[in-house]
């Protein structure tokens, strides 16, 4: 969700800019544009609506050259999609600011810079933060200490980037809340939200501490935590290179990351399974010991991360015994909540970077009432792994596809480790029960690897879905938080509306929407809720349903009229939530081509939900 980058270097960085902003397309965005000081130390300002591609046209019809700038892609929240609201802002032609995240109090200040002459050009709350910079330099004569001055006025969180004329050889940029990173080269810096941003000019990162703010002057660059202390950070080497975000053969990054979805499971595995027997003994400080106190679980995130969560309920309380609860973060840290003695808080997030996520785990934290805080998460520099207590990372690699994939199944893959564990700390299963579930994770990426045979015949099945405006998707048991899932990619990005339920509430409601023109999805794995899940199937045939059943080769369930099998291939309970998902996931990929809609970057949608 809105995305910054910023150089500071010794050539042109018009080019490093363009392609910076080109690498954190998939966050989401409706408008770029870009400031460079020129060699008269000139603001030279292009701003364009709509893709990266179009800010692109417009440098090469009047190309910028200078040795400092930034850019940025917006995500509306304060004022239309426009070129007049896109990023940067200027003030009195001195000033050029970038900014991800929601200043709350802009209303208030924007009234006040306006009965101090300033003119608004934009509708953004961004623009305060510029006139207000300008406003608080002016007034104190020092450009550090204004900047300073300047954002202990705002309130929200942000990250913001800013140029000055009157110091061409000056970059300063301030954290707070609002994931900023520093790329080092020889003689050169660089600032971006995104580690893939500046892949194509350096490994070497610093990831900046809330509160943080970087002068960079004169070729040398200075860190100040949220006291005004000078400070130095680890400077961290990126594994990514620049082919890890290519979409290779594949037509779509989401596509890719579909099919990358066995050797991501492994990578998840690696060297915490044997084809038997569980590696891990705890996670960090959260270590056997600790755990076998744990007698409650909480489970906080949002989206994609939030089914995941609803789908290990199931396990945490059929291998470990223990009460768990899933909640979605924005509702969590907005009411009071009632934690049992020994609770454990997990968290789930795909970037790591996720506001409502991190706003409740600091509230967590805050509270003192968990027995402890548990991360799991695909980014290991990420802000949500440096401020739990114990981390597990999913190594699924960068997943550039708005609409989450690889991402969603080694999150299961993860918990189901966490439970596993947990289990073992608690005793709750004898080794043959825990070796049975392990040898099915063990070899659930053979299973994946087969399933996505079945692509082809889910293609000729998304046909039916094209000219659809309402599809709904069934499950029971583990399955039904898989349906959620199945129904949110479907409307993510082909704009169907769709629904998850449980089967057995076909009764309580959703059967008054069963007619011929809606779609019924249902997920029928070989277990004990197949017959009751079958009755379910019949009312929805019975009423001129058209049901379409995904389920596996040994089940007894026949077509007829109304009722079309997608038969998969078979697996253990244990892995049929992961392993099920990947045809749903298909089904929503060759719908949304289908329907010609932008697969990648859905609209209105945001990869990394950085703002509340």
């Amino acid at each position: 969700m809105c995305g910054i980058i910023a150089a500071y270097a010794q050539r042109n960085v018009t080019p490093i800019l363009l392609e910076g902003l080109r690498r954190m397309e998939y966050r989401g965005y409706d408008s770029a544009g870009i400031s460079v000081l020129d060699t008269d130390h000139n603001i030279n300002r292009t701003r364009a609506l709509g893709k990266v591609a179009m800010l692109g046209d417009k440098l090469e019809k009047t190309p910028m050259q200078g040795g400092i700038g930034i850019a940025h892609t917006r995500w509306a929240t304060h004022g239309e999609p426009s070129e007049a609201n896109a990023h940067p802002h200027n003030s009195s032609e001195q000033f050029s600011v970038v900014h991800n995240g929601i200043i709350e109090n802009h209303e208030t200040l924007r009234s006040e810079l306006k009965a101090a002459g300033y003119e608004f050009t934009s509708q953004t709350d961004t623009e305060v933060i510029v006139h207000l910079i300008h406003q608080e330099v002016k007034k104190s004569n020092d450009y550090l200490k204004g900047v300073n001055n300047a954002v202990d006025r705002l309130d929200g969180a942000y990250a913001i980037a800013v140029l000055n004329t009157d110091m061409p050889d000056r970059l300063v940029a301030v954290r707070r809340g609002s994931p900023l990173l520093v790329g080092l080269g020889i003689g050169e810096f660089f600032l971006a939200s995104d580690t893939a941003a500046l892949i194509p000019v350096t490994q070497e990162f610093i990831y900046l501490e809330d509160g943080d703010v970087v002068d960079i002057n004169e070729g040398s660059m200075t860190i100040f935590d949220e006291n005004g202390t000078e400070v130095k950070r680890p400077v961290k080497v990126s594994s990514l290179t620049a082919g890890s975000t290519d979409k290779g053969p594949y037509k779509h990054y989401m596509l890719k990351e579909i099919y990358e979805q066995p050797n991501a499971v492994r990578a998840t595995l690696q060297d915490r399974i044997t084809d038997s027997q569980l590696l891990l003994n705890g996670f960090g400080d959260l270590d056997l010991n600790l755990l076998k106190q744990v007698k409650a679980i909480h489970i906080v995130a949002c989206g994609t991360s939030y089914h995941a969560g609803m789908t290990s309920k199931y396990w945490f309380e059929e291998y470990t015994n223990t009460p768990c609860t899933v909640e979605i973060a924005s509702e969590y840290r907005y009411r009071p909540v009632a934690v049992p003695e020994k609770t454990l808080y997990i968290t789930l997030s795909q970037s790591g970077e996720t506001a409502d996520s991190l706003a409740a785990l600091d509230e967590v934290k805050k509270s003192g009432l968990y027995l402890g805080t548990l991360a799991i998460c695909n980014v290991p520099e990420s802000t949500l792994t440096r401020e739990a207590d114990a981390t597990l990372l999913t190594k699924a690699g960068p997943e550039i596809g708005v609409a989450s994939t690889k991402a969603f199944t080694t999150q299961l893959v993860a918990l189901q480790l966490v439970a596993l564990t947990l289990a073992k700390a608690k005793e709750t299963q004898t080794q043959e029960e825990q070796a049975e579930i392990i040898n099915a994770l063990y070899h659930s990426p053979i299973t994946m690897e087969r399933l996505l045979m079945v692509d082809r015949t889910i293609e000729h099945l998304a046909e039916v879905f094209v000219e659809k405006d309402h599809a709904i998707f069934l499950g029971r048991g583990p399955l039904f938080p898989i349906a959620l899932e199945g129904a949110l990619k479907l409307k993510e990005i082909s704009y169907i509306h769709a629904e998850g339920y449980p089967a057995g509430e076909l009764k309580h409601g959703p059967l008054a929407l069963i007619d011929n023109e809606v779609p019924v999805v249902a997920i029928a794995p070989n277990n004990n809720l197949l017959e009751k899940l079958k009755a379910n199937l019949e009312e929805v045939r019975t009423r001129g349903g058209q049901l379409y059943v995904m389920t596996e080769e040994d089940t007894d369930i026949e077509p007829v009229d109304g009722l079309t099998l997608i038969k998969i291939p078979g697996c253990p309970d244990a892995v049929k939530p992961l392993l099920l998902t990947v045809p749903l996931q298909l089904l929503s990929y060759h719908v949304a081509v289908m329907r010609g809609t932008d697969v990648d970057q859905p609209r209105n949608l945001a990869k990394s939900v950085t703002v509340e």
